[in-house]
């Protein structure tokens, strides 16, 4: 099954149609905010600065992309607000979408209830911000939905940087306080009677701290920053 959907691309009001059909039984589906000048990594900001937190985010984009372009599954990008015809994502490789929804896990909710109406099988959902993230990460979460109803890639700090499912589960979505620390134990508890398979922890870039020792994010430090700021 297809599915038509409408979208708003480059900040204007046209609205265009696509005719997305399923060339695999498995879907990823990448959450993405738009990369804009102090509406990314903000937490980060508070430490280096609004340009620095853009490039570092940028940054992690480029990785987002180069370790999920080969995958041998079809890519969705959700966007935050508009999506855009020509960037980082090429359309060739991921089908461009908008989230819909009031807060994260509404969004996640929709985008999973979507991708399930087109006839997908198995879905997985990540964010685009993991530098801990890799290639084979993300195909053993696919191998784990071979047997496994749910497949979960805990963060360091309490959330989780993966999710992955056969068919949509709303409650797990639902009454959680997004961004705090115990999104992954509230999660768990939904899931009493389920089957699920906790992949490698996994650190998430939020603060200076989740980044200051590893070297790929030095060029992207203000001068006034050094490994031992706190």
């Amino acid at each position: 099954m297809g599915l038509l959907s409408s979208k708003q691309t480059d900040g204007d009001n046209e609205m265009a149609f696509d005719f997305h059909f399923p060339t695999s039984k498995k879907a990823l589906l990448i959450f993405t905010r738009n990369p804009e000048l102090g509406k990314v990594k903000t937490r980060l900001a508070k430490s280096v600065g609004d340009e620095s937190a853009l490039k570092i985010y940028k940054f992690l984009l480029k990785h987002t992309v180069e370790i999920t372009e080969k995958l041998n599954v079809d890519k969705y990008v959700f966007y935050s607000e508009n999506m855009h015809r020509d960037d980082i994502w090429n359309p060739d490789i991921f089908r461009k979408k908008l989230q819909t929804g009031n807060d994260l896990g509404e969004k996640m909710k929709n985008a999973f209830s979507e991708i399930f109406d087109m006839g997908y099988e198995k879905a997985i959902i990540i964010g685009s911000d993991m530098f801990d993230l890799s290639k084979n990460d993300l195909e053993t979460a696919y191998d784990v939905l071979e047997t496994t109803p749910f497949v979960i890639g805990p963060a360091t700090d309490g959330g989780y940087y993966l999710l992955g499912m056969k068919e949509l589960n709303p409650e797990i979505f639902q009454n959680k306080d997004w961004g705090t620390s115990n999104v992954l134990e509230t999660t768990l508890k939904d899931l009493p009677n389920e089957k699920y398979v906790l992949l490698e922890e996994r650190n998430d870039v939020d603060y200076f701290e989740d980044i200051k020792e590893i070297d790929a994010f030095q060029q992207f430090l203000p001068p006034y920053l050094d490994k031992n700021f706190l």
